[in-house]
């Protein structure tokens, strides 16, 4: 897969879902993390570093990070 440049990502790095305040590595995104869907449902939020998804309380994707405390 790779970054989305249009609306709502911008071509950033990591997508937050809102939903679930999980972050995706975009440049790492497996079929699991389900990017479009988390955009169609309006819960996508983008980031362009790990340390500001996590700052926002984002926990990492078990699929494309890795490391979920969850």
């Amino acid at each position: 897969m790779a970054r989305r440049s249009g609306y709502p990502l911008y071509g950033a790095r990591y997508c937050g879902n809102i939903n679930t305040k999980e972050v995706h590595d975009l440049d790492n995104e497996k079929l699991l993390c389900q990017i479009n869907e988390i955009i169609q449902a309006g819960h996508a939020k983008p980031f362009n570093s790990i340390i500001e998804a996590h700052r926002e309380g984002f926990d990492n994707c078990a699929y494309c990070i890795g490391g979920s405390t969850r």
